[in-house]
């Protein structure tokens, strides 16, 4: 299932309103969707290099807006939607680790899930279940997605071409 979500979602890379595409992926991928914008931004840095700046703008804002509704889903829906996302991922043990030091811990927790690859969604969610500071969690969530996409696309967009057909053998 994955497999076919991935290669649909290099299809999309491709199309020819791709940078729509990319923000939506992006945006439902911090609340609930298993496939990383970064699948679709890479490919896009590559064909178009100028563009990268304003991909890795779109990617991140477009994934905070997501991660607010992750969020939401936490603090607002956690019986009816929350809970069927964690338990689709088999995450409901880590969500318990992660919810009991979040209050302590939640600027750091919030900057590592942004940057990392750990499911965001879980962090985005768990944010709103234990009504984490939503100012803080947006300021941190869009400097941590900040550097995560822009720090890829910057990458992609100088040395891209190089590494392409490497990455298409190993990847």
């Amino acid at each position: 299932m994955l497999i076919k979500i991935y290669d649909k979602v290099i299809a999309l890379a491709g199309h020819k309103q791709a940078e729509k595409y990319l923000a939506i992926v992006s945006f439902i991928e911090s609340s609930f969707f298993p496939i990383p914008p970064d699948v679709m931004l890479t490919p896009m840095v590559i064909a178009k290099p100028k563009n990268w700046f304003r991909l890795a703008l779109l990617c991140t804002l477009s994934s905070v807006i997501g991660g607010c509704l992750g969020y939401a889903i936490g603090f607002l829906f956690w019986e009816n939607i929350g809970q069927i996302i964690i338990n689709f991922y088999g995450i409901e043990e880590d969500f318990s680790k992660i919810s009991s030091v979040f209050q302590d811990y939640g600027i750091e927790i919030i900057f590592l899930a942004g940057i990392s690859p750990l499911p965001y969604k879980l962090f985005t969610i768990t944010s709103g279940v234990v009504g984490y500071n939503l100012f803080f969690f947006i300021i941190v969530s869009l400097i941590a997605r900040g550097i995560r996409f822009f720090l890829v696309a910057a990458i992609f967009a100088f040395i891209g071409k190089k590494i392409r057909f490497w990455l298409e053998k190993h990847f």
